[in-house]
């Protein structure tokens, strides 16, 4: 004969859930808070497997910088650092002017991301937070730019950067990406969960302006995603190639249109390409190293807001 546990049948009230097993007590009694899930071996051997395969490119344009053209295209290439990295990096730097062109994506770079962040806030804040007529409309057409091909706005741009007289300057590689419909959802997807409208009540109930609401309440809730934004903005507009070789010239080029110019050559010395490539990461390392534990800090607290 067997017994069940007793379960509420009664019309319209839902069946009483069985006990929790007392293997399932004891496994939540030991993940208490605070505590870590510890991996096996098969995650640190994953783990180290990814590590290495992100780290090897860098390493192999390291190794390919320190060796002559003749030792880089032998079979098999060499695995070690040679001794010629120095004289590599002084002929790329020499031969492709990069001294000029760094200042250039420095400025370009900077511009962009300052004016993203900003811009891109203060959208995603309106887009997220402020009631008006039209807004899920504009908030998709700004989603359906995504979808269009940057290439079918190269040639009315140019023609525009031209007429205004910005053609071969700074200026028409930086204003055509102040702002962009890619930060504009992103912050707005942030914001809807990371600032409660109670904050915003509370602070117009204190007689606050909307511009001290931005400024005293919204970027300090949006610190964590600006951060994010910031530094993938910052990588997409140093590396930039395609628009920046259209809108300028040879004379007043940012890093990666001065890169190019090394291996435009009918026989390009791969190792002071490898070189120049080597040079042109280094300022993102740094960037990383300097803001690194900002961004991982501000995706920790974007997680546990949400």
């Amino acid at each position: 004969m067997t017994t069940t546990s007793p379960t509420n049948t009664a019309p319209g009230l839902d069946p009483v859930p069985p006990a929790a097993s007392p293997a399932r007590t004891r496994v939540r009694l030991k993940l208490g808070a605070g505590q870590q899930l510890k991996g096996g071996p098969l995650t640190y051997l994953a783990l180290v497997v990814v590590g290495l395969g992100s780290v090897f490119p860098l390493y192999w344009t390291l190794v390919a910088a320190s060796h002559d053209q003749q030792r880089v295209l032998d079979s098999p290439p060499p695995l070690l650092p040679g001794g010629r990295l120095w004289s590599n990096l002084q002929a790329a730097w020499e031969q492709a002017h990069l001294g000029k062109a760094i200042v250039n994506s420095v400025i370009v770079a900077g511009c962009i991301t300052a004016a993203t962040l900003f811009f891109c806030t203060l959208a995603g804040y309106a887009f997220a937070k402020m009631r008006f007529r039209g807004r899920g409309a504009l908030m998709t057409a700004v989603i359906a730019t995504l979808t269009i091909p940057p290439q079918l706005s190269v040639v009315p741009l140019f023609m525009m950067m031209a007429d205004i007289g910005w053609g071969g300057k700074l200026e028409s590689v930086i204003f055509p990406t102040l702002v962009g419909a890619f930060g504009v959802f992103f912050m707005r997807q942030y914001l809807l969960e990371a600032l409660p409208y109670e904050l915003i009540e509370a602070a117009k109930v204190d007689g606050a302006t909307n511009i001290r609401i931005v400024w005293n309440v919204v970027l300090p809730a949006a610190r964590p995603a600006m951060m994010v934004l910031g530094m993938l903005t910052f990588v997409q507009a140093w590396n930039d190639f395609f628009w920046p070789f259209l809108a300028l010239n040879q004379d007043n080029p940012t890093l990666q249109v001065a890169l190019g110019q090394l291996s435009a050559s009918y026989t390009p010395d791969q190792s002071i390409v490898m070189a120049g490539a080597l040079i042109s990461t280094l300022p993102l390392l740094l960037v990383f190293v300097i803001f690194g534990k900002q961004i991982v800090g501000g995706i920790m607290a974007g997680a546990v807001k949400g």
